[in-house]
């Protein structure tokens, strides 16, 4: 599989950063980097990433299964994450994700036809402090209402 030469440049230094035997801890940059780069974690490119990293492609895939941010099919322009675990569900969070696929017309990891937003119920963001929770891409928005979570996916369309 082949990369950008700005994707290839980036996998070349995460690789400098760690010891000599240690280079699997770039394996989540590396996932993240690329997933934004072919736009999905697919087979051919998890393989890859077990290939440099010196890992099984069943190592590299249990790391994509477990964490939320990794996706093994293409999500949409916009990712909208809702957190439902204790602290948000207890701020509202499952109504509030109840409002956002009834507002987008989506279920879970489903991707609007246009492919312009995709819609995620999550565990944890870590943001229990400041609940409900949502994140778009790399956007959080904290103590989410309804009216506000209205407000940003209208953002979305702009």
């Amino acid at each position: 599989m082949t990369f950008s030469p700005e994707l290839e440049a980036k996998f070349a230094d995460l690789i400098t950063h760690y010891p000599e035997g240690r280079q699997r801890a770039a394996l989540i940059p590396m996932l993240m980097f690329g997933q934004e780069e072919v736009g999905s974690i697919t087979n051919e490119f998890m393989n890859e990433v077990a290939r440099r990293l010196g890992l099984t492609p069943m190592q590299v895939d249990e790391v994509v299964g477990y964490y939320s941010m990794l996706h093994k099919k293409p999500m949409g322009k916009y990712h909208v994450q809702v957190c439902t675990n204790v602290a948000c569900m207890l701020r509202g969070g499952a109504e509030l994700y109840d409002h956002a696929c009834h507002k987008l017309g989506l279920g879970h990891k489903e991707v609007s036809a246009d492919g312009l937003v995709s819609l995620e119920e999550v565990e944890c963001m870590g943001a229990c402090s400041w609940a409900p929770a949502v994140q778009v891409n790399f956007d959080f928005h904290h103590e989410v209402t309804a009216d506000q979570l209205d407000t940003i996916l209208e953002g979305l369309k702009k």
